[in-house]
């Protein structure tokens, strides 16, 4: 078995939708050129003879390449089996696409074998013969005869017939001899077509230029009418299996040495609360160490662009998905429209080296969450709720960017001001407003207040001149009272406790580690508490409001100021005595109205930052609490939320760029794009037992993490591809990944778009494991985590459609030839989760329908993205065939088995995993080849799920 298996593409898109491209779009650069193949052919024999002479052979072609120069063969591709036939007709042809171009001189080996069974484990060399492509291309209807020579080159054992594949009229051909062994005089070696050659088409959508290494197969298939289909699958690996966890990684680092920055900035503590925050600077530091170790390691390679399942416990690589791939299935039918379905594949979204036995992220978190309480007493910090830590979060991201927002808005008002113009003045000054108001209202929250007083009370200097007085009877007396003390709440009044008393009878207290009770400032607590000074005498819980307040109060100002200029602007407009006009022109110069203005927004800007100061510092505190409570637990947890949010975010940026490309000229979905956004259905067949359990509630969280992302597409600075690469920014409760465009392309997008708007994508979830594990689970384990997943999923997806259709007309959504309403596959697939039945994948059927008419991005996952995965998209591959291209259910499984042939395998160099079997010799050493598809499966109990998969799919559709 070997990484890097393609899968099934989906995503159709309607090539009348994709109509020529707009003028000078072709100049934008390598992106635009359409990957077409170059020379493609098609293989038939005649008149095998087998090994033995009472059984006819059952044969296939592998294909070689010999390099001109080095003089050595390279496997290239490999034919399905065609059983018991002496004149097979192969449906799987041979493609040369245009990023490995075949010149004339190339010359190709085609090797024929009788397999003696569909391993090819036992097969004997019938022969083999060798062609150039000049001698293809020059022949005569461009089709070469050729004999086979056995191994000692006097024998003949057949002819092999080479035709290139091109688009005109198919000939007529008894299509029964394709499965007898009826000798074939003439062979459906063309494929009808309303348009040219495959080779000259423009209108086929992009893939981008994140991908790279692509591998191609063709196909003939037989559709009902006995026309004949032309199938073409074109897989990549994607440059964002790297590239985005390295900026993530490079993110993490930059916001946690950021927040060691704010620790230190807190100022003063008593010793307990230093202490708590040296401990946590240590975490901090320990992790972004260990960040900064990773990402070394990371720049360290060279050249490879994915990571195979052999690594997926490797340390250095922990962030990056496993066997990230792309794959495009391509369909010309006969007087048709070609049509496209794309798809991304990737392992399982999970922290393999962390490993699983206390579970999944989905389980620890629950459980820490559970057990904060008692970790904020044993660290004799404050307990704050998650709810009060995002508040902390948010409230700081909105800060950091709404300041210096203000300060330019301040200048641009300055300079409008400078310049007398009124207009600039107004919009300045409309924009100031709405961000100076959003600003107070982001700081009235109750939550920085009681933080504030929380911090004030962690101070050293927070000690009662009645305790200085008395602190030698404390001293004496804390020994006794430390009993009926105990049960004391910590921090009266501080989110997560018990409803406060009055400030006037309460002092804030908190456990050193001794076990006595002291105040927040490190001394003894007093044993009478009506001695103790309130909280108002020593901290003025009203200077917060005042502060605030203020700076709506300068805003005030400022907007009095520019009503006043303004009007008397207009005043001066009016006509007025000749001999008062000198003086109006030298009293009234350009330059009074910055002069009038800079006090007042100097003022503002000064407010803005001392309201920021402390604003920062309280909510610092609060997350110093939320750190302090998490040791050591929180920040192990929080790196393995890193570790799968980093591969499940390098797989959705992968599948929003080839959607985005796909779409580029496709009016309805980019109107969809920037009214609702679009969905990404992840399929996963990850069994609910053992291991995998806790790699489907890491990706539970993986995925759901992605909620916070959302996406801006840009203009680049040119056309090269290292300028159209995305870019990630922002922080852990919320990321923004910049899609680049090529200028030309870029203005083609709706206004929307081109302004900056941001853009949603709605992740949802849907997993049946299928393997042999999943039916332990069923009969003795647990699946209650199975179904949650699909319900809750569910009701996103039912949301997100409610939404679209009340957006964007349904004429914008793409057309299929099964015409089953959105709304029916919806009541479908609610009823399937809900029902209490076995390895139900008509719940992974229906939602990936559903993905596809909804312009959705398609994602299908199991362990390592090898096997299930394979099992899976193939068999959709020709399920789609035959409901959207008419495939005859005569070659339906033909057509399956040409999808799993084992191909020849090329080099991997460094990635090579050691479940692809042995490598061939004289492998190139800059080019990879990996298996399309798979032809062995590891468990004989997915075969028979793959059985009983096509007979209830057969029986369903009959």
């Amino acid at each position: 078995m070997e990484d890097g298996t393609q899968h099934l593409g989906h995503c159709m898109v309607d090539m009348k939708e994709l109509s020529a491209s707009p003028e000078g779009l072709s100049a934008a650069g390598v992106i635009l050129t359409p990957k077409l193949p170059q020379v493609e052919f098609s293989l038939a024999c005649n008149d095998l003879v087998a090994s033995g002479r009472d059984r006819k052979p059952n044969a296939l072609v592998q294909v070689a390449v010999i390099d001109p120069h080095k003089q050595h063969l390279v496997s290239h591709a490999c034919t399905e089996i065609v059983e018991a036939n002496k004149d097979p007709l192969f449906l799987t042809g041979v493609t040369f696409p245009s990023e490995y171009p075949a010149s004339p001189e190339t010359l190709v080996k085609l090797s024929v074998y009788d397999a003696k069974d569909k391993t090819q484990e036992s097969s004997s060399f019938l022969g083999s013969a060798t062609f150039s492509v000049g001698d293809l291309l020059r022949a005569k209807d461009e089709r070469l005869t050729l004999s086979l020579r056995s191994s000692d080159g006097v024998c003949t054992a057949g002819t092999v017939v080479v035709s290139r594949l091109k688009m005109g009229e198919m000939e007529e051909v008894d299509v029964d001899q394709i499965t007898t062994d009826i000798p074939s005089q003439k062979c459906p070696l063309v494929c009808e077509s309303a348009h040219h050659s495959c080779t000259d088409r423009e209108n086929n959508p992009l893939t981008g230029p994140v991908f790279k290494n692509p591998v191609c197969k063709v196909y003939r298939f037989q559709t009902m009418d006995s026309k004949w289909m032309l199938v073409r699958e074109q897989m990549e690996e994607c440059t964002l299996s790297f590239s985005i966890p390295k900026q993530l990684l490079a993110l993490y680092i930059q916001e946690d040495m950021s927040r060691v920055q704010d620790l230190k900035e807190l100022g003063d503590l008593s010793p307990h609360w230093d202490n708590l925050r040296k401990e946590v600077m240590t975490r901090y530091a320990g992790i972004i160490s260990s960040y900064q170790e990773t990402l070394a390691e990371m720049d360290k390679i060279n050249g490879c662009s994915f990571k195979p399942s052999c690594c997926k416990a490797q340390k250095s690589l922990e962030f990056i998905p496993i066997n990230l791939h792309t794959q495009r299935m391509r369909v010309t039918c006969p007087k048709k429209t070609d049509a496209f379905y794309d798809i991304v594949t990737v392992g399982a979204p999970a922290a393999h080296f962390q490993g699983f036995k206390g579970g999944g992220l989905q389980r620890l978190l629950s459980r820490y969450e559970a057990e904060k309480k008692s970790f904020s007493t044993a660290y004799q910090c404050i307990y704050y709720s998650p709810e009060h830590t995002a508040k902390a979060q948010e409230v700081l991201n909105i800060m950091s960017l709404l300041q210096p927002l203000i300060t330019r808005l301040v200048d641009q008002l300055l300079q409008a001001a400078h310049e007398h113009s009124s207009p600039g003045l107004r919009d300045a000054l409309k924009h100031l407003s709405d961000k100076t108001e959003q600003f107070v209202h982001t700081l009235k929250d109750e939550l920085v207040k009681s933080a504030l007083l929380a911090l004030h009370a962690a101070q050293p200097g927070y000690v009662s001149k009645n305790q200085k007085s008395t602190r030698a009877q404390s001293q004496h007396q804390g020994h006794t009272n430390q009993t009926n003390d105990q049960n004391q709440n910590p921090i009266q009044g501080l989110p997560g406790h018990s409803p406060p008393t009055s400030v006037t009878e309460t002092t804030v207290v908190c456990n050193n580690v001794e076990g006595t009770q002291t105040t927040a400032g490190g001394e003894p607590l007093s044993l009478k508490h009506q001695d103790t000074i309130p909280h108002h005498k020593e901290y003025d819980e009203e200077e917060w409001d005042r502060l605030w307040a203020n700076v709506a109060k300068c805003l005030n100002c400022v907007i009095a100021m520019v009503d006043k200029l303004q009007e008397e602007d207009n005043t001066k407009q009016d006509p007025v005595p000749e001999h008062q006009l000198a003086d109006v022109i030298t009293s009234h110069n350009p330059g009074d109205w910055r002069e009038q203005l800079c006090p007042l927004v100097t003022r503002l800007k000064d407010c803005v930052m001392e309201v920021v100061e402390k604003a920062k510092r309280a909510m610092t505190f609060v997350l110093l609490q939320e750190a302090a409570c998490s040791i050591p637990q929180g920040f192990l947890l929080q790196q393995r939320r890193d570790i799968v949010f980093s591969q499940a975010l390098a797989a959705l940026a992968c599948g929003f760029v080839m959607r985005l490309y796909a779409g580029m000229q496709d009016k309805g979905f980019l109107r969809q794009l920037h009214l609702v956004g679009l969905v990404a259905q992840f399929e996963s067949l990850l069994s609910t037992y053992s291991e995998e359990f806790g790699m489907l509630e890491d990706m539970e969280v993986g995925i759901s993490d992605l909620q916070r992302v959302m996406f801006k597409i840009t203009e680049a600075k040119s056309d090269d591809l290292s300028d159209l690469q995305p870019l990630v920014c922002g922080r852990r409760d919320h990321f923004t990944v910049e899609v680049p465009l090529p200028k030309l392309v870029f203005h083609t997008l709706p206004e929307e778009i081109k302004e900056g708007k941001l853009l949603r994508v709605f992740p949802v979830l849907f997993n049946v494991g299928i393997n042999e594990q999943q039916t332990i689970a069923e009969r003795f384990g647990d699946i209650s985590l199975q179904e949650r997943i699909n319900q809750k999923n569910f009701e996103t997806l039912e949301a997100y459609y409610k939404s679209l259709s009340e957006k964007v007309p349904l004429e914008c959504l793409p057309c299929f030839q099964t015409q089953t309403d959105i709304k029916e596959l919806l009541e479908t697939l609610g009823q399937n989760v809900v029902a209490k039945k076995k390895k139900n994948v008509e719940i992974l059927w229906t939602a990936g329908t559903i993905c596809r008419r909804l312009n959705g991005i398609r994602f299908t996952s199991c362990k390592s993205a090898k096997d299930r995965t394979s099992m899976s998209v193939t068999l959709e591959q020709c399920a789609l065939l035959r409901d959207e291209h008419q495939l005859s259910k005569d070659f339906f499984v033909r057509a399956l088995d040409c999808m799993r042939s084992r191909l020849t395998q090329g080099d991997i160099g460094q990635w090579e995993d050691p479940e692809a079997g042995a490598m061939t010799e004289n492998k190139p050493a800059s080019r990879h080849f990996y298996p399309i598809a798979l032809l062995l499966v590891s468990s004989h109990l997915l075969v028979v799920w793959l059985i009983l998969s096509l007979v209830f799919l057969l029986a369903k559709y009959q």
